[in-house]
């Protein structure tokens, strides 16, 4: 019988589906998975860190497209197979795809258990969680069929897996993953980017400046990328964050095959003592201090005291980390485009499906960032929340670039003389550069911008329920063709408050009415989110500066126009 624990794993924050369309009999004799190594050795992972790389960096949109892209060495290999992965599942089916492509073997926490005690839920636990089962690809001489394996993945992974201590060291029970570095040789594509809000990723490239490039999939199987910013948070050892890695594996006591299959033995990982990379460098600081204490660390480098985030890109930089505020402006633009490209086929997947046609619940999930059902396929809150933080840490950047550049800060790498006036030159140049537009609900295109897209970031709806011309924030005249009764138009103006915050608040009830978000209070334990978001307009904020310098003489120019 399951335990109550393999049935709590079930319960996941990205709802997985499952791969299907095995094809004929023939074609799954195609899918055996026979391990023939016992070990990944150093070209194994070399080549993972490849294969991540190119699929972060191929031009598909779904797990299945990039699977079925010309970035798969092995497409050609798999049966007639659909891929859909969320974004817990897709490190693990990745790995797991790679290891049967190339006779590696391959294992898995099968069930965890919350350690704030029974009922505690495995997704938002306090204290992080336990291994108490674990389940591995079987060896044999002729092999096993590599579909239900990843089948049986999707159905059992969740983001609570990697919600777990990095100083546990179970040589039984062991945690798929481990803490890894913090340089450019241990933080490589492959490596998974763990949001304790519930989100997973997977690192696909790190630039030579230090910024961290990745890319996810979401429930409504979309594939986003961008970078990895301040909306990873960074917590205590016990929750897992930031950074993992798998963590080596081996096969002992197994006979091999006249076909060169391994068969039999057992799995063995190695220990954290072992791992060359491991390392609690993400909790501890640096220099070095108790990682239970995550709070107070430092983070020294090179006799600078740093925030994390700084400290990390430091440390990743293929050299001395120096900001070249233009182009940085352009790569983060560059970003946020990708993501409202992801957000735009997140959205007409949901029209695709009909949700905007359905009479909305009478009340909000207990929590709208982590649910179950149509709202956890199609709503977008945690998609929106990540796309307004990056949009905020844009604006908080340039704004630092300018003041640095006013007292000829060392770390700043800018020759002109005019810096305002060249971020409003690449803000322009990447705006006209970012196509961005739907099909509203009388079937007419309306283009938007980047530009278009500040203005309106809080008016953004991530209610599935509602017109596509409200999922983006429509205004005026774009908004008359939204056919949206008056109880919907109820719900949009009151979800205003929740479309404000921008912090994602898991572990709050947010199951009201719409009666109850008018009422308020509002703030950002009530659930009912905040009266006002942060400022993001960093095109209105330079050009305020770039006017006051002109005012005062300090420059000559006009401001920049696009």
């Amino acid at each position: 019988m399951m335990s109550r624990w393999r049935k709590a794993a079930f319960l996941f924050v990205c709802v997985s589906f499952a791969i299907f369309d095995l094809g004929s009999a023939a074609q799954a004799q195609d899918a055996r998975w026979r391990i023939t190594k016992e070990r990944w050795s150093a070209s194994d992972e070399k080549a993972w860190q490849d294969f991540v790389a190119a699929l972060g960096a191929a031009d598909c949109w779904t797990f299945d497209e990039c699977i079925k892209s010309p970035a798969n060495p092995y497409r050609h290999t798999d049966p007639k197979t659909r891929f859909y992965v969320d974004c817990a599942d897709m490190p693990y089916v990745l790995r797991a795809y790679f290891a049967w492509k190339n006779g590696l073997p391959f294992a898995w926490q099968s069930a965890m258990q919350s350690s704030d005690g029974p009922g505690g839920d495995i997704r938002y636990s306090s204290y992080g969680n336990v291994v108490v089962a674990r389940d591995s690809v079987p060896r044999t001489a002729s092999g096993v069929n590599a579909i239900p394996i990843l089948h049986n993945l999707v159905n059992v992974v969740s983001t609570a897996m990697f919600r777990r201590h990095s100083m546990h060291d179970d040589p039984v029970m062991f945690s798929d993953t481990y803490s890894p570095r913090l340089d450019r040789d241990a933080i490589v594509p492959g490596t998974i980017a763990y949001d304790v809000n519930g989100h997973a990723s997977l690192v696909w490239r790190v630039e030579s400046g230090g910024r961290i490039l990745i890319f996810s999939s979401h429930p409504d199987h979309s594939l986003s990328r961008s970078h990895l910013g301040k909306e990873f948070l960074r917590t205590g050892p016990e929750l897992g964050s930031i950074f993992q890695k798998f963590r080596p594996i081996e096969v002992v006591g197994a006979k091999r095959a006249a076909n060169g299959a391994l068969v039999g033995g057992s799995i063995v990982a190695a220990s954290n003592a072992d791992i060359p990379d491991f390392s609690l460098e993400q909790y501890q600081g640096n220099p070095p201090g108790d990682p239970h204490r995550w709070r107070t660390a430092s983070w020294m480098w090179n006799g600078e005291n740093l925030d994390f985030y700084t400290y990390l890109r430091s440390r990743l930089s293929a050299g001395e980390l120096e900001y070249k505020p233009v182009d940085e402006l352009r790569a983060m633009m560059q970003s946020l485009c990708f993501d409202l490209r992801s957000r735009k086929q997140a959205v007409e997947i949901s029209l695709g499906r009909g949700i905007q046609n359905m009479d909305p619940p009478h009340r909000l999930p207990d929590n709208i960032y982590g649910t179950h059902g149509v709202w956890e396929l199609y709503s977008t809150p945690s998609r929106d929340a990540r796309l307004k933080t990056g949009f905020r840490e844009m604006y908080e950047l340039v704004v630092e670039f300018v003041k640095m550049d006013m007292v000829d800060a060392p770390r700043l790498d800018y020759d002109g003389d005019d810096l305002p006036g060249d971020l409003l030159a690449a803000w322009w140049e990447q705006n006209a550069a970012c196509d961005i537009s739907y099909v509203n609900s009388a079937g007419r295109t309306v283009e938007l911008s980047i530009d278009m897209i500040v203005d309106r970031l809080y008016d953004l709806s991530f209610d599935p329920y509602q017109c596509v011309e409200r999922r983006w924030g429509a205004k005026g005249e774009e908004a008359a063709t939204c056919r949206d009764g008056a109880e919907k138009t109820r719900w949009y103006e009151a979800q205003r408050y929740l479309r404000n915050q921008i912090d994602r608040t898991y572990d709050v009830d947010m199951g009201y009415t719409v009666e109850d978000l008018e009422r308020g209070p509002w703030g950002l334990r009530t659930g009912r989110g905040v009266e006002q978001g942060p400022e993001v307009d960093i095109r209105a904020w330079l050009e305020g500066f770039r006017s006051r310098q002109t005012a005062s003489g300090e420059i000559a120019n006009p401001p920049v126009t696009p």
